[in-house]
């Protein structure tokens, strides 16, 4: 009987064991596979070039400028072929990249207004902050002059000192003068080798290139290095660069006080200029391209080249003498389309080298970088998440309001507009002048039809849908007018 019992003890002993093995192996595998499902969060890298315009790119159909590292990452990611800002000015751009908000919303009209603690924690870099991701700002941040630097973990500020722009060149540790470009290229290097092991990070980038170091005239200050580019090459003047274009401008905007004509004759106003100063642009522009070669080339030797996602923008475009003016501001396609890409080394391969048709907004950058980390979107954002527009899981959009009030006329005059895929209906606020162009067939916007009577029904579609648009997007007369008039 003992005997028995013995082996009894035993056997059940060792089940016991193997059952305990076996309940240990399935907790493991449960985990294990519980860890394959989990999907490791991308680090996020935005860079924003400032008055990049949608044609400054290779990429875009420029065979002259020479972005090969844009040109890469288009190629292997979603180029936005029709990619635009919601208002064509700095401080008020990227206060919507910031919060995915129209002007009317994020309430930031002028240079020198902060935005509200309560708007910036639901912006992209704060809802990723609380999210767990390590935050970097390098450069320009561009709205108001008390940034929120407190919630990044990693700032390198080119406006430092109450700067209403960096300036191109400054003294550098070394004690010796380094450009703008060069400055933030050592820094992303910098934030790169200290957060790459602190993973998931979200890096913004802003540059101060191509923008024009402001003055009179103004100038475009260029790195020694790239002074030979281009030097043996003819920029071809645009269609509408002729005199007779000028002339053909509405009577709010052909004066002599225009910004934008003021501009043009310390820039463009000879052929001599013209050819030095668009080279000079697109210098810069191939400056910040090698930084972009530069990063790449630093992820891929840190080893986190296939979990970082690059987002490529401009913060809003540029007039480059066409109808004889230098600038933003007003709604022609030159100085509201930008360039876009979004390269997600993790993206499926039917979005890869996509060349995307639909209406791309600068309100739409935030909305994709949460959804992107997985961070629900808040509903005060305006903007969508791109890919989802791109996947056709969201209808793409018929159109969308633009708007312009800094300053006012007669220096910038106020602007408000409805753009579509294929017209544009312009609304000078202070005036009451208006314009619609027809941009799939007249794309330099040269005939103005508004007067045409084959065009009525148009006319009155666009009308009716820019005065709902204005009540839902519009700010009311009496917010602009008291907005700060200084730069």
């Amino acid at each position: 009987m003992k005997k028995y019992l013995s082996i009894s003890c035993f056997a059940l002993a060792v089940f016991g064991f193997v059952a305990n093995i076996s309940h240990a192996q399935v907790a493991k595998n449960k985990v294990a596979s519980e860890n394959i499902g989990q999907k490791k969060r991308p680090n996020i890298i935005f860079l924003l070039t400032d008055d990049q315009r949608w044609d400054a790119m290779g990429a875009m159909g420029n065979s002259i400028i020479q972005t090969p590292n844009m040109d890469k990452l288009a190629n292997k990611g979603v180029l936005f072929q029709n990619a635009y800002v919601t208002t064509s000015i700095c401080c008020v751009s990227r206060a919507s990249l910031l919060t995915g908000q129209y002007e009317s919303k994020h309430g930031i009209h002028d240079f020198n207004t902060d935005l509200k603690p309560e708007t910036f924690k639901k912006s992209y870099p704060n809802l990723l902050k609380e999210a767990g991701y390590k935050l970097g700002f390098i450069g320009k941040y561009g709205v108001g002059h008390h940034p929120p630097f407190a919630t990044f973990d990693y700032v390198y500020d080119t406006e430092e000192g109450g700067k209403a722009q960096p300036d191109y060149i400054t003294i550098g540790k070394n004690g010796k003068p380094i450009h703008d470009t060069d400055t933030i290229n050592s820094s992303i290097q910098e934030f790169l080798g200290k957060f790459a092991n602190k993973e998931p990070f979200c890096l913004s980038v802003s540059f101060k290139a191509p923008h024009e170091q402001d003055g009179n005239p103004p100038k475009y200050v260029i790195q020694s290095k790239y002074k030979d580019y281009y030097k043996d090459v003819t920029i071809p003047e645009p269609v509408t660069a002729n005199p007779k274009y000028w002339e053909l401008l509405p009577d709010v905007l052909r004066t002599e006080t225009n910004f934008g004509r003021a501009r043009w004759k310390g820039l463009f106003g000879t052929p001599e200029l013209y050819q030095e100063n668009v080279k000079n642009y697109y210098r810069l522009i191939t400056g910040v391209d090698d930084v972009l070669g530069d990063m790449m080339k630093k992820l891929e030797k840190l080893g986190i080249a296939d979990n970082t996602i690059i987002i490529l923008m401009g913060d809003n475009g540029m007039l480059l003498g066409e109808h004889g003016m230098e600038g933003k501001w007003y709604g022609h396609e030159e100085s509201i389309r930008v360039p876009l890409v979004i390269y997600d080394p993790n993206s499926p391969d039917k979005v890869k080298q996509y060349r995307a048709p639909q209406m791309a907004l600068n309100i739409d950058i935030a909305p994709t970088i949460l959804s992107m980390a997985g961070v629900p979107v808040p509903k005060e954002m305006a903007g969508v998440n791109l890919i989802d527009v791109i996947q056709n899981k969201i209808p793409a959009r018929k159109e969308f309001f633009y708007q312009h009030y800094f300053l006012g006329g007669p220096q910038i005059p106020r602007v408000e507009a409805v753009v579509t895929p294929d017209f544009k209906y312009i609304n000078y606020v202070e005036t009451g002048f208006e314009e619609m162009f027809d941009t799939k067939h007249d794309p330099h916007e040269i005939e103005d039809l508004i007067k045409n009577p084959q065009y009525k029904l148009k006319l009155e579609q666009l009308r009716s849908r820019y005065n709902d648009l204005k009540k839902k997007h519009g700010v009311p007369s009496s917010v602009w007018q008291k907005s700060s008039k200084e730069f």
